[in-house]
């Protein structure tokens, strides 16, 4: 049985995944609460593999570097999502990686996640890397697209677009959650249209 594979992902309502630089948002737009960290912290505790392209993965090891700095980075759901089994698909990094239970995947996304979903016994979450996931879309290897809507349109500070040079889907709504009584979590079955 193939394990299920999920794209799991942040926008604000216009669709971008982040801010530039100079954006003053904060992190999560500043729109976080406790019900949302929760809510987070228990889709990454249970068991589950993670996968990472490469430059998620060096955002997000930048990012906890920086956590003496910014402590808040630590929250216990990005803490989980560390400590899960991780494989990062990279013809670039080298190991070891300073992360624990991190190994590198080289070659092809598409043969990295048909072999992984074939081999894994608990379903697998991919956290961003966009353009990693949006050929495992193409290549009908998703399972579930789980986008949580922050309450902001960042019109003018707005990078990385999360779904810009996707093929067209049809989705399918499984789920829909309310958090902190703003932020919408969305999950769908995409389809190839």
């Amino acid at each position: 049985m193939s394990a299920t594979y999920t794209f799991d992902v942040f926008m604000s309502l216009d669709g971008f995944a982040s801010i530039i630089p100079e954006g003053d948002w904060g992190g999560y737009w500043g729109k976080q609460g406790p019900e949302l960290l929760d809510h987070r912290l228990q889709a990454y505790n249970d068991d589950s593999r993670v996968v990472h392209g490469a430059t998620t993965f060096r955002e997000f090891a930048a990012m906890l570097a920086a956590a003496d700095e910014f402590p808040d980075v630590l929250d216990p759901w990005v803490t989980a999502v560390r400590r899960s089994p991780t494989t990062v698909i990279s013809t670039t990094l080298t190991e070891p990686l300073a992360w624990p239970d991190a190994v590198i995947a080289r070659g092809d996304a598409v043969d990295v996640v048909a072999a992984l979903k074939e081999e894994s016994d608990v379903p697998i979450r991919s956290h961003g890397s966009l353009s990693t996931n949006r050929t495992l879309m193409a290549a009908g290897l998703v399972d579930r697209v789980q986008v949580t809507v922050y309450p902001v349109i960042t019109g003018r500070t707005g990078s990385q677009p999360v779904f810009a040079g996707a093929a067209d889907f049809d989705l399918d709504l499984l789920e829909s959650t309310l958090l902190d009584g703003n932020i919408q979590e969305l999950i769908y079955r995409p389809s190839l249209h």
